[in-house]
């Protein structure tokens, strides 16, 4: 089976070490996965107070087609960036953003062209990655990195390629109808076009993955979703008819809902998914439930990505102390989803 490849992060943050402790931790979870990062980055890391002992070693790659030829309890490290030199600890490095944006671009060409089944992200910082410069500081953050690339391998432009955020936990399921904008932009964004193209990328994505045709509840921007136009009337002349054309179009969608009740009814099974209007609408109550157990989803795409729900952590880079739950996470979902049907 082709491996998974797993870009490193910024490496000043914590996405070497997570990598690093999360499969250190469960070293049979190493097998078939390859890191696209920095060796001397990643040695680095390992170095660090209770990553030293753990049963993993790195072995440097020179291709993908050699992940067959990794030992057990070794990590496969493919040199996929350039780092002219290792960055401080939890600050802010052009370099380390440019390599950051290197190794997301080779993760995703490895999985476009098949030489890879899907890609885990470790975390990148946004300001690293605008300080590196062009290419890289035109892309606010993952999900633009990767629309772009994908845009570029299909020919297409990339507005041809509409995708979405969804972030996932054990309990909960939201799909975004913006992402990287001002809560002002976003406002503006929820048009009757976007909602209902969200609702048909999240339709295509949830049916391939839960074998099944999945039900999808729609929040509603306002107050008590608008409380039939008393708070506002996006509900009534935006939201409602997306809802109707979806269903139409054979997708099982609900709403506008009250967003301050929907989430609550999605978590206890009444829904497989919520949509939601804006990014923090969305992400709060995902995030409430267990930054630790989230992973985030790009939908939309000809290639499967997903990343732990949490940034780079500055504030504990290099202590060691960092969590790789999410990682874990993040990285189960890819093989579950890029798995053959019966494997």
């Amino acid at each position: 089976m082709k491996p998974i490849v797993i870009s490193m992060g910024d490496a000043a943050g914590i996405g070497p070490e997570i990598i690093l402790k999360g499969l250190g931790r469960a070293p049979a979870q190493a097998r078939g996965c390859v890191v696209l990062g920095d060796l001397a980055a990643m040695r680095r890391a390992k170095a660090l107070p209770g990553l030293a002992e753990l049963p993993l070693a790195l072995a440097q790659l020179t291709a993908l087609d050699q992940v067959d030829l990794i030992p057990p309890g070794c990590l496969g490290v493919l040199q996929a960036c350039q780092l002219p030199r290792l960055p401080a600890w939890g600050q802010v490095s052009g370099d380390a953003g440019r390599a950051a944006g290197q190794c997301i671009s080779a993760g995703a060409r490895a999985v476009l062209s098949g030489q890879a089944r899907a890609l885990v992200t470790a975390p990148i910082h946004k300001e690293a990655l605008s300080a590196a410069g062009p290419p890289w500081s035109e892309f606010p953050g993952h999900t633009e990195l990767l629309q772009d690339e994908a845009a570029r391998f299909l020919g297409c432009p990339v507005d041809a390629l509409p995708v979405r955020m969804m972030l996932v936990s054990p309990q909960l399921r939201t799909i975004l109808v913006s992402i990287h904008v001002s809560l002002r932009q976003a406002l503006d964004l929820v048009t009757t076009q976007r909602v209902l193209q969200t609702l048909q990328v999240a339709h295509t994505a949830l049916h391939r993955a839960l074998g099944r045709a999945p039900s999808l509840a729609v929040a509603g921007l306002n107050p008590h979703a608008g409380e039939g136009g008393l708070f506002g009337r996006e509900e009534l002349e935006v939201i409602a008819p997306a809802v109707a054309m979806a269903r139409q179009a054979g997708i099982d969608a609900s709403g506008p809902h009250p967003p301050d009740t929907v989430f609550m009814r999605a978590r206890s099974g009444q829904f497989d998914a919520v949509i939601a209007m804006y990014h923090d609408q969305g992400l709060i109550p995902v995030k409430y439930l267990g930054l630790e157990e989230g992973v985030n989803v790009t939908l939309g795409l000809p290639l499967l990505r997903t990343s732990p729900d949490h940034g780079t952590a500055f504030d504990i880079a290099g202590t060691g102390s960092a969590d790789p739950t999410s990682l874990l996470a993040a990285l189960a979902l890819a093989r579950q989803w890029s798995e053959p049907p019966g494997a």
